[in-house]
């Protein structure tokens, strides 16, 4: 069991805190390089960029959020290796 630790770009101040729990929401786009996945910090507060790498889970503490020039990149801390598939873990049943 590790962390991941993946960056969001939030375009607003104030939305989360530093040390805040959060929930992601997962989509997936088709690209040329493939099925890329991307999250979005619930409820629409920050998008990731696209990953080939899925989460195995859902849920994550916000690390950091870093003031940059017109937005903030926020870093959220995800514990891998949970037992909750990513569609258990938004609460949807099998």
């Amino acid at each position: 069991m590790m962390d991941r630790e993946m960056e969001f770009r939030m375009e607003r101040a104030g939305l989360i805190q530093e040390g805040d729990p959060v929930r992601l929401k997962e989509d997936t786009a088709s690209t040329m390089a493939g099925l890329m996945y991307y999250y979005t910090i619930r409820d629409a507060v920050a998008m990731s960029n696209n990953t080939k790498k899925r989460l195995t889970n859902l849920e994550g503490t916000v690390k950091e959020i870093r003031e940059e020039e017109g937005y903030w990149t926020v870093t959220v801390s995800i514990h891998e290796g949970e037992s909750k598939t990513p569609m258990q873990a938004c609460g949807a049943s099998n």
